[in-house]
Parts: C-alpha cells; structure tokens; sequence
C-alpha cells in the first residue's frame, strides 16, 4: 500500500548518510499522520527495527529502507558518480521553478 502523500523536497536532494536518509523517512511517516507502531505494522517490522531506521542507530536491511522509502513516498535515485553534480543541479533547478510556479495560497 502506497500512501502516496508526498512530502516537501529538500533543499538538497543528495541523501550523504543514513541519519539524513532516516530523517526523510521520518518526516514522510509524520506527513502521513503515522505513528512509529502503525507505520511498523504497514512495513512489517519491529517498531524497534522502524526507530533503527529512521534514527540511524543501528543496521537496518537495505530492503527493509527501500520498502519504507516506498510506502512514505521517498524517492530514491540512483545516479553514476560522474553524473552526480549535474543530476543534483537539474533536480534544483525543478525544484526552484516548482516554487515559482505554484500558485500562491489564497488568504
């Protein structure tokens, strides 16, 4: 079950360690409304293995990231190291003209 709730995009998308990969992971399951035991029960997992995760404290699958990645709606993608600065650098400029063209919120 996809959730499908997205969540606002970094200022940058380069992911450098587990702890900022978890923090995203957080960030989407808190977007999605979910507590740690209803998002553990989704993924299939400890709750203890969910707060691994999203803490970086301790070793966690890689399939058990990806799936969480994919239920909270975190994408990830993966880009040849040479073409690592000009993917980053496109995926900014979206981003910015993202931001620009979103119509401003009513008051």
């Amino acid at each position: 079950m996809n959730l499908g709730k997205s969540i606002p995009t970094p200022a940058d998308c380069l992911v450098p360690d587990g702890k900022a990969f978890g923090a995203s992971i957080r960030a989407a399951r808190r977007a999605a409304n979910m507590t740690l035991a209803e998002a553990s029960l989704l993924l299939g997992v400890a709750r203890q293995t969910l707060t691994n995760l999203e803490t970086a404290k301790s070793s966690v699958s890689l399939d058990t990231a990806l799936r969480a990645a994919r239920e909270f709606g975190v994408a990830i993608l993966a880009v040849p190291g040479g073409q690592r600065e000009a993917v980053r650098r496109a995926l900014a400029g979206m981003t910015a003209n993202a931001d620009t063209n979103s119509p401003s919120p009513e008051k």
